[in-house]
C-alpha cells in the first residue's frame, strides 16, 4: 500500500537498535526503550500559510531523522509498523548515517 502524507506530515519507520546486553544479560523487549532514530519513507507537500503559500519540508524521503520517544502516531500498514508525525516533532536530521552504523550513533 502506498501512503502519501498530507501537508507537513512525515511517514517514517523506526530503526530497531541491535539487541542490548547489560553485563551479559539480554534485556527483554518489554524493558527496551523505543528507538529514537527513524528512516523517512515519504513526506507531504509542505506547510501552507494564511496566504496559501506552500513551504516545502526540510526533510526528504530516505533520510534518517531523530525523534522523541513518544512523537507521532503509530500506524500499521501491510503488517509493518510506521509512524506519522509533523515536521515540528522532528528533532534533527542524522546526516551521513547508514543503517548498520546506527548502533554507533
Amino acid at each position: 500500500m502506498n501512503v502519501r502524507p498530507l501537508r507537513d506530515r512525515i511517514l517514517a519507520k523506526r530503526i530497531e537498535e541491535p539487541e542490548q546486553r547489560i553485563g551479559g544479560i539480554i534485556v527483554p523487549d518489554t524493558a527496551k526503550e523505543k528507538p529514537q532514530t527513524a528512516k523517512v519513507v515519504a513526506v507531504g507537500s509542505g506547510r501552507v500559510n494564511d496566504k496559501g503559500e506552500v513551504f516545502p519540508l526540510d526533510v526528504k524521503a530516505s533520510e534518517y531523522i531523530l525523534i522523541g520517544k513518544y512523537a507521532g502516531t503509530e500506524i500499521k500498514l501491510d503488517g509493518e509498523e510506521y509512524l506519522i508525525l509533523r515536521e515540528d516533532e522532528v528533532l534533527g536530521v542524522a546526516e551521513g548515517v547508514r543503517e548498520p552504523e546506527l548502533a554507533k550513533v
